[in-house]
């Protein structure tokens, strides 16, 4: 899958440089897969979930939230936001 853009990430990991390392391996790995539907992503990524349009990722044991938009037709994922688990907690309210 083509990640757009991996500089949400490093933004992130600028405000959180605990953060880099854990981002940027599920970036590796997703750029890797071919996902065809949200069961065959569920597979490599157990603890993602579908959240109405967006797909949400928990990086870092959790410690960290990835909301991104998947396009399985043309494999290319937007990252929305990363979040800390406390600013994700204000995001879904």
């Amino acid at each position: 899958m083509r990640i757009i853009s991996n500089k949400t990430l490093r933004d992130f990991s600028k405000r959180h440089p605990q953060a880099a390392a854990p981002l940027q391996e599920w970036r590796k790995k997703l750029e890797t897969i071919t996902s065809k539907s949200y069961s065959e992503l569920k597979t490599v990524f157990n603890s993602v979930d579908k959240v109405g349009d967006y797909y949400i990722f928990s990086i870092a044991g959790n410690r960290y939230r990835l909301i991104a938009a998947i396009h399985f037709n043309t494999q290319t994922v937007y990252i929305r936001a990363v979040l800390t688990h406390k600013e994700y907690d204000l995001w879904k309210s």
